[in-house]
């Protein structure tokens, strides 16, 4: 059977399926449709130094080909984190990769130096990109100059693998991306869910709460593909691709643009079963095309010439 293992990050996993965070489960609620540990890691949601309410209602809207959304990544408080969700995650047998997010650089530290504290986790995923927040992620996500002072902050705080999950900003993203390999990023993560806003033509007003949210699912995966074909040629670090994911083929597609692992998100809400049933069906293909080794998709689609920019890390 064909190899599907990969390590990105120095995270070992047995194969490059994983989930974008908030949409596989909470506190420890994993395999409600299948065994957690059928994916190559867990991404859980999100979490904050503090108690966090999140955005007001409405916080969710179907959309054509996507959902709009503006959750504003609620936090439970700190020490229930710590006392009842890091032990059901330490206890799970694949890579945790705790996602993190604060309203400051300080705030940033923080959770990133208590999650190391945990013991707990495989790597720290920094959301750089959440784009219905009031403080906090596009701020960093958009500017070179601050999410270089960022990773480098939280890089002091962990020797844990760091994973900068970063804005869908086209004009943005090569010079955030290198500035983040340069403060001692292990991997990038793209893409997060780009703004948008769903106006209601009866009232005149925004249909979500929060006003602007976001949008995900199938309608953003080929503006996804594209930025992760772009950053593979722009940096060393490998990449985490998401946006749109929803099959097999899907898989296939951000990983010849140069993905090491593939993260599932909004299709979960209507086929918890996407994962799993990719998971197979990429399995059945690379036998039936011959392909031994999962790593020879990464990158397939460049030119057989082409090579990488080297590590812009600073030592």
């Amino acid at each position: 059977m064909p190899d599907l293992s990969i390590t990105i990050a120095g995270i070992e996993m047995k194969n490059p399926l994983t989930v974008g965070s908030g949409t596989y489960g909470h506190h420890g609620r994993f395999s409600q449709f299948f065994p957690v540990e059928t994916m190559g890691a867990l991404v859980p949601k999100t979490i904050r130094p503090h108690q966090w309410p999140g955005n007001p209602p409405q916080r969710v809207l179907e959309v054509p080909a996507g959902l709009h959304s503006s959750v504003g990544i609620p936090s439970i408080p700190w020490d229930q984190f710590e006392t009842e969700d890091a032990p059901r995650l330490k206890a799970l047998n694949l890579p945790v990769i705790q996602s993190v997010i604060g309203r400051t650089e300080d705030e940033y530290a923080e959770v990133v130096r208590r999650c190391t504290d945990l013991d707990a986790f495989a790597g720290l995923e920094l959301n750089l990109s959440c784009p219905n927040l009031k403080q906090g992620g596009l701020d960093f996500g958009y500017d070179p100059d601050a999410a270089y002072r960022l990773v480098s902050r939280a890089r002091e705080q962990t020797d844990l693998p760091l994973i900068a999950k970063l804005a869908p900003d086209y004009s943005s993203l090569v010079p955030v991306a290198q500035a983040i390999e340069a403060a001692g990023a292990d991997a990038v993560a793209l893409v997060n869910a780009p703004r948008a806003m769903c106006i209601d033509a009866d009232t005149l007003k925004p249909m979500i709460g929060n006003g602007v949210g976001a949008l995900s699912g199938p309608a953003i995966k080929p503006m996804a593909v594209y930025m992760v074909w772009t950053l593979y040629r722009a940096i060393s670090l490998p990449i985490f691709g998401m946006g749109g994911v929803a099959t097999y083929r899907d898989v296939i597609e951000f990983m010849a643009a140069g993905a090491s692992a593939v993260a599932f998100g909004t299709v979960s809400y209507v086929d918890p079963m996407a994962l799993p049933r990719a998971l197979r069906e990429l399995e059945a293909w690379m036998a039936q095309n011959g392909i031994d080794d999962v790593e020879q998709l990464v990158g397939a689609a460049h030119d057989a010439d082409f090579e990488r920019p080297q590590s812009r890390r600073v030592a």
